[in-house]
């Protein structure tokens, strides 16, 4: 079972990479977080309170957090379905929730990439996308942590999607055949 994080700020690329890797390798697909609240839907299962509060009681909850007045979760039950189907691309954007997730399925192995780009670029991409949140997702940028213990680190205002998609995959790759000689 074999995973993708990527991690960073809004406006770092997380869409773009995860589109250029699929675009690739139809086995990477996008981990849809699920989400309660306001505010965007693509890329989301949206669900209700009362449905996180039922998978938090059964443990089944990998790591949640509350930004732009929603909720969102990663929960196990969705998380192993997709290491099982092809190779999950889960985005962050809390260090802690790495941890979390690279720990949750033990079996599973994560290429953890930092996508980030210089804070200007990300104020034009967020102003470019007209989500009507711009600061808070400018806020979201500055307080969100550079991590340090990644695979890979990209700076996608240097680095093309389709680039860091190339990237990712020789790294995911390599990290197979590297299991495989150990098996």
């Amino acid at each position: 079972m074999r995973g993708v994080i990527l991690y960073g700020p809004p406006a770092a690329g997380k869409d773009t990479v995860t589109a250029a890797l699929h675009a690739l390798d139809t086995r990477y697909a996008l981990f849809q977080r699920l989400k309660a609240g306001p505010g965007r839907t693509t890329g989301y299962r949206m669900t209700s309170e009362a449905t996180l509060d039922e998978l938090d009681r059964n443990g089944d909850v990998v790591w949640e957090n509350e930004r732009y007045g929603a909720r969102y979760v990663v929960d196990r039950p969705s998380l192993i379905e997709g290491l099982s189907a092809g190779v999950p691309v889960v985005h962050l954007g809390q260090r802690p929730a790495v941890d979390a997730v690279t720990a949750a399925i033990p079996d599973a192995r994560w290429c953890v990439v930092y996508l980030w780009c210089p804070r200007d670029v990300a104020v034009q991409r967020i102003i470019a996308r007209r989500t009507g949140d711009t600061e808070a997702r400018i806020r979201a940028w500055d307080d969100t942590e550079p991590l340090v213990a990644s695979d890979l680190t990209i700076n996608t205002a240097d680095v093309p999607p389709q680039v860091a998609a190339e990237l990712i995959h020789h790294h995911v790759l390599a990290d197979n055949q590297s299991a495989a000689i150990r098996d």
